[in-house]
């Protein structure tokens, strides 16, 4: 219910979603007096079982504390919205609203999976040979060596098994090409790129590159989505 705009442009983005997909399924998730009036203005009959509303009477502030929101708004949007994918009762969340409470509350409630330290958002951006997929994006202020390799392996993952690219290929940016232009926790990466190039093989016509601060991916193909129902849920 938080976001810039707040439920109107959620509703939205989830009737656009379901016109474009026809095996998707989105639990709409905040006050349901208010989504239902916003559905009840745009109801159409050919998706009307695929859209519906879990309550949830709470709402995290776009300012708002991760910390404070995580200890005290159990019953939040997001925070109802995460619980549905923990309990297998919804396939991804989708929010709008406060990043780094989200980060926090996905951390808290999915956990990581072993061997990585940290989330991260990941993004696509145009490139010439179709987009190129950019992470981390604002959940981490800071990250060392061993992280920007956890999210080489991240991106890798996602480029293969999202994208449908064999192999992509990782490459490091920084703020120039010696060694000493970097930010210090960051400015020994030598023995994780090893790592990386051992681990991720460099023969694609994809790109991945990590810079100290950030992940650029460079992939060529189009979107897949999931089929399994319901796909979303939007907390808005």
């Amino acid at each position: 219910m938080s976001g810039d705009r707040g439920a109107p442009v959620a509703v939205d983005g989830a009737m656009q979603s379901l016109r474009a997909h026809a095996a998707l399924e989105i639990l709409l998730v905040g006050d349901a007096q208010q989504l239902e009036k916003e559905i009840a203005h745009r109801r159409n009959a050919d998706f009307a079982d695929r859209l519906s509303v879990q309550p949830a009477s709470e709402v995290v502030g776009m300012s708002e504390s991760p910390a404070r929101s995580l200890r005290q708004k159990k019953d939040s949007s997001m925070r109802v919205a995460i619980n549905l994918v923990q309990s297998g009762d919804a396939g991804a969340c989708v929010s709008a609203g406060n990043t780094g409470a989200l980060m926090a509350t996905a951390r808290f409630v999915l956990k990581t999976l072993s061997g990585i330290d940290r989330p991260a958002i990941v993004s696509p951006i145009p490139s010439r040979r179709g987009h190129t997929l950019m992470l981390d994006l604002g959940a981490n202020t800071d990250s060392t060596p061993e992280q920007l390799f956890q999210f080489a392996v991240m991106g890798s993952v996602l480029a293969e098994a999202v994208h449908g690219t064999d192999q992509p290929r990782v490459g490091l940016i920084n703020i120039g090409a010696e060694e000493i232009r970097a930010i210090s926790r960051a400015s020994r990466p030598a023995g994780c790129w090893a790592r990386a190039n051992s681990t991720i093989s460099a023969s694609s016509k994809a790109t991945i590159s990590i810079s100290v601060m950030s992940m650029w991916w460079s992939v060529t193909g189009s979107w897949a989505m999931s089929r399994s129902r319901p796909a979303k849920v939007w907390a808005s």
